[in-house]
């Protein structure tokens, strides 16, 4: 099952650091280039880009590497 979510939710997943939490800023539907990658991307599995709560670092995830935290 895919996970869907929006600009504005926040969300956590695990990176090699421990669990880092953050909110989306972008969804991507369509193959980008991130970072000197592409990222496949599509309508039903959508990639998102994410601002770190505690640093200014940006990451991309799909939505089954992340989990939605209540507000």
């Amino acid at each position: 099952m895919n996970r869907k979510f929006k600009v504005g939710d926040h969300v956590r997943w695990n990176s090699e650091a421990g669990h880092v939490s953050g909110h989306i800023m972008k969804v991507h539907t369509r193959d980008v280039t991130y970072k000197g990658h592409i990222r496949h991307c599509s309508e039903d599995d959508p990639q998102y880009e994410i601002k770190s709560d505690k640093t200014d670092h940006v990451a991309m995830h799909k939505g089954s590497a992340l989990s939605r935290i209540p507000s």
